[in-house]
């Protein structure tokens, strides 16, 4: 643990760096596009991330609330198409560092400014989700910045390693809720008076070898990674509004190799998850499945797909073409219900998996159970209503919100992420890094499902 809290540690102070030096990049590395937006930052002086530098501020915000807000705007923009990413993890390093390249290149010739710096978020690594809880005794006095380091210290940290074949590593380790004595969700209990402080953690592990490749592959590309994320959260941050984070909802980032599912309540990150299938399944199938290309099949899906068929869908027919020199197989054509019959079962099947991680997760125990679909993928007509049968709660379409100027082109579903990563690196939640923790003293007995603490305390 100590090593990784060092890593983690030290990427948010070459994030503070870049930050004030006034540019940073944000990428989006997946399956099927590599995103890259370049960040100026507007007011860079004397912003403080984490709990302790923020002890003597005036307008706290409270240790678990977003911290070091300050302005910026997206002054570089570029998109490319994905090599060497499979279900969201980097599978061939140099078609990837290539693809990552054009994409940087592009949006820093849009920006007219050279970056060095860059925050990544990536979907995939087999994310999973565990609550954390610590107790320590305060024998009356006020709380200080000292209390909350070992309370969080006190918690008990898991074996997650257990159960996987390879190494992992923790992506994000936050406070969610504090209590002091019977006082449950306090956002800052500092300088309030009392018995007891409990505090309760989210913490996110991945594979460690898709970070480090992640890291590698910025490296090749001449460039410091100053921060990671995962897609799942930060396409939370940036698709569910002010309510749905407060009260409950989940955020299902449909993405072309993973689909993403997090979970928000009280403006915090409290499940994270990922179905190994998107959107570039659903190709594969109909590839597969009308014997065409796939990047014939792409077009296929974005201009007739669909999965909820009518009596109309019978009589559309659409051409497939082809250049085989085969006339007679060049000139078919399929109806638009056969389309839906190839797409909808793998649509179902990534839906069916998805209502699988939320009940693990304890969905159904939130006070509000809004789910929010976001991510390319989500853009398939009629998929909110077929969502909403399988998933048995209400369903809304959701876009990043939170960040003007954007170009159009970086308005739309498949930005969530890329859009999140900007809203992460301007108002950083606190992780466990943030304070100065006697690490050495921490606990390895493990704790129970990730919501679990919502059910008994608020």
């Amino acid at each position: 643990m100590n090593t990784l809290y060092d890593k983690q540690r030290a990427m948010r102070n070459m994030r503070k760096a870049a930050m004030q030096r006034g540019v940073v990049a944000v990428l989006d590395v997946g399956t099927s596009k590599i995103a890259c937006l370049v960040l100026r930052f507007d007011n860079s002086e004397g912003f403080g991330i984490g709990g302790a530098q923020r002890a003597g501020e005036g307008e706290n915000e409270g240790i678990g609330a977003m911290a070091g807000q300050v302005g910026f705007r997206v002054i570089g923009a570029a998109t490319t198409r994905s090599r060497g990413v499979r279900f969201g993890e980097i599978d061939a390093m140099p078609e990837t560092e290539r693809a990552i390249r054009t994409a940087l290149q592009a949006a820093q010739k849009m920006a007219n400014i050279r970056v060095d710096h860059v925050i990544a978020c990536f979907a995939g690594a087999e994310p999973r989700s565990y609550g954390l809880a610590g107790m320590v005794d305060l024998e009356g006095h006020a709380v200080t910045e000292h209390d909350v380091s070992r309370v969080l210290a006190a918690c008990d940290v898991p074996d997650y390693e257990a159960g996987f074949s390879g190494h992992r590593e923790v992506l994000h380790a936050q406070p969610v809720n504090f209590a002091l004595d019977h006082r449950s969700g306090l956002n800052d209990p500092r300088g309030q008076i009392g018995q007891q402080l409990a505090t309760d953690i989210h913490m996110v592990t991945v594979d460690a070898a898709a970070v480090q490749n992640l890291a590698q592959c910025v490296k090749r590309c001449d460039l410091e990674l100053a921060g990671v994320a995962s897609s799942a959260y930060v396409s939370g941050i940036s698709s569910l509004v002010e309510d749905e984070q407060e009260l409950g909802a989940a955020c299902i980032d449909l993405g072309g190799g993973a689909t993403g599912v997090s979970i928000f309540m009280k403006k915090h990150m409290i499940y994270a998850d990922a179905v190994a299938m998107g959107g570039d399944h659903v190709t594969g199938d109909i590839s597969m499945g009308l014997q065409v290309p796939v990047a014939t099949a792409e077009r296929i899906k974005t201009f007739y797909g669909g999965v909820l068929a009518t009596g109309m869908d019978d009589r559309e027919m659409i051409d497939i073409g082809g250049d085989t020199g085969d006339w007679e197989h060049d000139r078919r054509a399929v109806s638009r219900a056969e389309l839906i019959g190839i797409m909808r079962p793998r649509v179902e099947e990534i839906l069916e998996e998805v209502r699988a991680r939320l009940d693990a997760a304890g969905f159904d125990q939130l006070p509000s159970q809004q789910i929010v679909l976001t991510g390319g993928g989500s853009q398939i007509p009629g998929l909110d209503g077929l969502a909403a049968k399988i998933l048995g709660h209400q369903v809304r379409l959701g876009r990043p919100l939170r960040v003007h100027g954007l170009p159009q082109a970086a308005t739309g579903p498949g930005f969530s992420s890329a859009v999140g990563m900007c809203l992460f690196a301007a108002h950083p939640q606190d992780e466990f890094w943030d304070f100065d923790l006697p690490v050495d003293r921490m606990g390895k007995r493990s704790f129970g499902k990730a919501i679990k603490w919502f059910k008994d305390n608020w």
